[in-house]
Parts: C-alpha cells; structure tokens; sequence
C-alpha cells in the first residue's frame, strides 16, 4: 500500500547550544493520525542543492511505503547553523543523537527511528549506533567504513593517499558556499563570511595525522565492536573503495547483520554502476518493515552476506557475473589456498627458493584508474599490462577449471630494501588468453609500516624480513583457459604519495605464497535475486548534458617525466538546474599529477575546484585551488579559496602548511 506523501522543504531541529539544524521531510499524509517511524539520513552534502535528486528518488519512496524520511544538513553545512570544524567529530555525533530524540518526540513519530547513510552518511550511522541513543532501531550503512585509518580517503597501507588533497580540497569548496538565503534568513550573508574566515584546511589537519593514533580511532567502531547493539545492514561494491568494511563488520558484530556487496562504484545501489543495479530500496524497506514495525518477511533468513561473484567481461548492462550467498561469516565454503612464488610463475606447491630484485619506475601505477570510483568513464583499472611490464611478474598456467574466490586474499613475502623507507604496490589480476590484464584486487604497504599503523619503524637496508599484505577483499571468477597473475611493484602512483626513498625490493621466493579465499559452489545460489530497481519520482531537473569526463596520461621518453590529467564533472554529476526552487548547480573538477623518474621529490597535485550556484536570483561561485609537493622531510600544501556573489569577490582565503613526514 502506497500512501500520499507531503514534502516540507525546509524545517530546523534546535541542539542543546542553540544551533538550528536545517532539515527537508517526507511524511506520510496520514502521519499525523498514524505515526509512523522516521528515517534518518544526516551528512554535509547540502539537501537543498547538492544531494537533491537522489535524496527526492530514496526518501519520496520511503515515506510513499510508511516511513517518515528525513534529510539533516549537519552543523555548519548546507543550510544548518554553526561551524563544522572537521569531520567525525563527538559534537556531530552527540548532534545526531540530539535529532534522533527529537524525531522520537514528533507528534508523526511512533517513536521509532531508523538511520541510513552512504559514505559520511554510513559512517556516522555506525558511529550514532556505538552511542546507542534510546529510540535509535536500526541502521543501513552504505560504503562505509568501521576503520577510518585503514579504510578511508586518507591512507591506505600507511602511505598517503593522492586522494587526501582532492576530497579535501572538496570540502574547503563545499563549506565555502552560501546557506540559502530565503531559508536562512536576514542572518544568511553574515553566516556566509563566518564559515568562509573559519573555513578549515582540511587537507593539512588530515595529512598530519599520519600514524594511527587517537585522532583516527575517534569515529572507527573497530575500536570497541561491542558498542554496537542495533541490527546493521552493510552494503557497498566492488568498484568502491569501501567494501572491505562490510567482512569486517559481519565477522566481529554480534548483534543481527546482513551484508550486501554488488558490483557498483560509490553509490547506492538502485543507481549503482556498473551494473547490474538492484531494487535496493525495496530490501531497505524490508529490513525497515522487519525491525522498525516487526514484520516477518523473511528478511533475516536471507543469507548473511550476499555478493556479486564477478567475471571477466562486461556488457551494456555492467559487469559480468552472479549473485552468490554465505549463511555465515567467515564462510565454511571458503578453503585459504597458497599459490606459491618462482621466478615468473605461480604455483599450487612449494617451489625452488630464488632472490628477484624490482625497482619500478616511479610512474609505475598510471594504470590504476580511480582509489575511489564514482563510475565514470576511464576511472576503472585499465589493462593491467600497462603497469604489469614495469613489475615482477608471477603466472599460473592456464587453469583447467573454473575458480573461484571470495574473501581478502594475503601475500607472504620475505623481502629486503636498500633504503629506510620503500613501498610495495600487490596487484592480483586476471590475464585472458589474448594476454589483456585486469585487476581483480590490490594493496599497497608502506614497508615502515609492516608490523602496524601505531609505532612505523624505518627498514634496515639489506636485511630479510617476513611481510604479511592483505588485498582488498574481492568476487571473481578465473574460468577456464584464464591464468592468474601477482604483480609486485615499488610504487603506486598517483594512487598514493611516493616514499620518501626510491627504493630497490629483493624478494627471495621458495616459501613466499599468494593465499588465495578459493570458494566452493553453492547449489542454492541459484535462487538468489533481487526485485528491479524503482524510485520515487524526482522534481524537475534540467541536465544540458551527460556528465564529462577526461583523463590523459602522458610521458617524457627522454626525461622520464609522466604526467596524468583528469577532468571533468566532480563525483559524475552534470550541471543542474531544479525548476521548482529556480536552483541552478554545478560542480568542475580537474586534477593534475606529475613525477619524474629517480626523483621521489620531484612529485606534485595540483587540484581546482569551481563550485557555481544559482538561487534567490544571485549567483555564486567558489574557486579553490590546492598544491602539493614533497621533501625528503617535508610535505608542502597551499591552497586558495576566492568567494564571488556574482561578480564580485567576497573573500579571498590563503592557507599553507608545512608538515613533517614521519616515515611516509
């Protein structure tokens, strides 16, 4: 049964301090006669303008089936009141469980709450339900993470990410922006210039942080597992950065959990691509209807963790491949395999002992595509051979039968640098007989950081040590006539910031085993689906044109330098313009990359931003743009934020720091 929903544009939830958060709610007609529980989705990312659309196609849904949805703007963002200093932090915590009371408390409200969230959105809807606010039910988390050191747009492996300085850069534009004037009221322009003279800089704040320590286990549910006591549904993709959460949190939770994980980038999975795309909202409403009002609809007979077991190819309508089901986590079908390492091949017994030296150019990773995928064109992995001439290199043989794997696959080494301080880049691939390579996962290490993230130590050149590298948690299917491929290179660029040395890797084989989550079929796998994709309908919106994307790679055979050029749409969205609030917005993004070959230091980022938003008849434009270099001692980062109000610039912010590296 569908009910007639009412939408209120604008309202505001008042916190303890004063602060008015800025909100927009979908309610059941009926409501107000028959409360209902309330869905909650709290992040920064402006509900008026910048998540409009996929926030109208989500909670129209909901609130047409029941639900009364509601979209919270944090403290200092959007059209909310306050100043957001940073993110994840105890105030927007404590705010959130300040609204969830609030919500509990509503004449509409039957007191029961639910919250659901994709990125920020997931992660503090694992951080609310570690402080258990009394009315709080239930959670969906969408590509998220439990571990905000290890799995986050920071580091990955204890080396920085390239990613820091963009998504940084990002949000200094975002929180430059206006709050809406006719909402915010008479107040708005002062507002406006506090948030642009408090405005952080938020890629230095997080580049400091470079070791794990206190600062990142604020916020990672890793950190206590038993704080979590409410049912949590994880989703996420393969294509995404965060899909290693969603193992993780079923593995160590207690309380009820399911986890899906598809083949999708960055979204949510009734618009994920690649697809295929699922009708996530109908098992959103299922896990609502099963835990916010007490319907048995089989939910929680579902297995524990449903994937996409994926396979090489691709079609128009995505990625290749089957839904498959674990009834429990760690799965009983999965048998830890060792692939074992001799120069050049791969395995299934122990093979002869040999010492391999690589020293990859510092170029080596062009090939890598995006750390995290908003699936557009060229921020896949390309063909691996790109990168896989410039590593050392392990093949099986062509396989006789069909394999499968599921799980975080783990490299055992034993390996000796000539320098302090080195990286490792892991790539496990799958190579079709027409020689074409494509990634099925991946690590990266600082080798600093090989025995943890808390207390790195500098390597001892020459000296043999046993190194443990866990992948990236995957699906695939190698068939048959298809041969598994490890590569192993010394860098990662520009998927993470170089190490401070250029180092050489021997890596001494024999003993040395790629462990592989190899999986048993499953009869009943079979019988696995999920209802077709539907949405509510979304107010009018004018796109001039499909989002755009450019991405070029280019080399200096004679001096060694390469350069990498991205462009285009930010996050895959297009310019647009929403009739109904006369509301025009858009987003440009361009990254530029460049290093030269035995020259770690010679590497910098440079990222713009242009942010433009048109409403109550004005014009606004953010330009930011942020810098990045290296020393041997030192990371460098400037950046410039311009505010306009049409053709006039309202204020210019400059910012600089320089921040000792520690080993990264």
């Amino acid at each position: 049964m569908q009910h007639p929903v009412r939408t209120i544009e604008h309202l505001t939830i008042p916190m303890a301090d004063g602060v008015k958060l800025a909100a927009r709610l979908w309610l059941p007609e009926s409501a107000e006669r028959h409360p209902v529980p309330a869905l909650l989705e709290y992040i920064p990312y402006r509900k008026r303008d910048g998540t409009r659309s996929r926030d109208e196609a989500m909670h129209g849904w909901f609130a047409a089936r029941g639900y009364a949805a509601i979209r919270v703007d944090m403290r200092g963002s959007g059209d909310s009141e306050g100043l957001l200093d940073d993110e994840y932090l105890p105030i927007e915590q404590e705010d959130a469980c300040a609204v969830i009371a609030w919500l509990a408390a509503q004449s509409w409200c039957d007191g029961k709450v639910g919250m659901i969230g994709k990125s920020w959105g997931g992660f503090n809807a694992l951080q609310v339900a570690a402080h258990r606010p009394p009315a709080l039910k239930a959670v969906i988390s969408v590509c998220s993470t439990d571990d905000r050191y290890a799995d986050d747009v920071h580091f990955m492996g204890g080396a920085l990410l390239s990613d820091n300085l963009w998504w940084g850069s990002a949000m200094m534009a975002w929180q430059a922006l206006p709050p809406t004037p006719s909402l915010y009221g008479g107040s708005w322009k002062q507002a406006w210039e506090q948030r642009l003279d408090h405005l952080p800089f938020f890629p230095a704040i997080w580049a400091a942080q470079q070791h794990r320590n206190a600062y990142w286990e604020q916020g990672s549910v890793c950190e206590d597992w038993s704080r979590i006591e409410v049912p949590v549904f994880a989703v996420g993709g393969w294509a995404d950065a965060y899909s290693n959460a969603i193992p993780r949190l079923l593995e160590n939770l207690s309380g009820p959990r399911l986890g899906v994980i598809g083949p999708w980038a960055h979204h949510y999975p009734h618009q994920g691509t690649p697809g295929p795309a699922i009708g996530f909202l109908e098992e959103a409403l299922r896990w609502w209807d099963h835990w916010l009002k007490g319907r048995d609809n089989g939910i929680m007979a579902e297995p524990m963790l449903r994937a996409f077991m994926q396979e090489r190819g691709s079609s128009q309508e995505g990625r290749e491949g089957r839904w498959i089901g674990e009834a429990s986590w760690p799965s009983r079908l999965i048998t830890r395999r060792p692939m074992f390492l001799s120069p050049g091949q791969l395995w299934w017994r122990p093979a002869p002992s040999a010492e391999l030296a690589i020293r990859s150019p510092l170029w080596c990773g062009a090939g890598a595509g995006e750390w995290m995928s908003s699936g557009l064109p060229g921020e896949s992995p390309a063909d691996q051979r790109l990168d896989d001439g410039l590593s050392l290199v392990f093949d099986s043989k062509e396989l006789a039968d069909r394999t499968e794997i599921l799980g975080a696959p783990e490299l055992v080494l034993e390996l000796a640098s000539d320098a302090p301080t080195a990286q490792i880049c892991v790539r496990l691939t799958d190579v079709a007989p027409d020689g074409s390579s494509q990634r099925v996962s991946y690590a990266i290490l600082n080798l600093t950081h090989r025995s943890g993230h808390a207390k790195p130590a500098p390597l001892v050149p020459g000296a043999f040590e046993t190194v443990r590298i866990r992948l990236n948690d995957c699906a695939h299917a190698f068939i048959a006539g298809h041969r598994i491929r490890l590569a192993i290179s010394t860098s990662a660029w520009p998927t993470v910031w170089p190490a401070q040395d250029q180092a050489t890797l021997t890596i001494r084989t024999g003993e040395a085993a790629l462990i592989l989550p190899v999986r048993r079929p499953r009869r009943e796998d079979a019988a696995l689906d999920f209802e077709p994709v539907s949405m509510a309908e979304t107010g009018p919106a004018e796109r001039p044109h499909a989002p755009k994307a450019e991405r070029s790679f280019s080399l200096d055979l004679i001096g060694g330098t390469a350069h990498l050029v991205v462009d285009g749409d930010a996050f895959g969205s297009a310019p647009v313009r929403f009739e109904e609030i006369a509301t025009d917005f858009a987003h440009k993004l361009r990254r530029e990359f460049s290093i030269r070959d035995g020259e770690p230091h010679s590497a910098s980022q440079t990222v713009s931003h242009t942010c433009t938003l048109t409403c109550d008849d004005m014009e606004f434009r953010i330009e930011t743009e942020a810098r990045m270099i290296g020393t041997h001692d030192t990371f460098e980062i400037t950046a410039r934020v311009r505010a306009f109000q049409g053709w006039v610039e309202i204020a210019e912010r400059n910012f600089a720091e320089t921040i000792p590296r520690r080993l990264v």
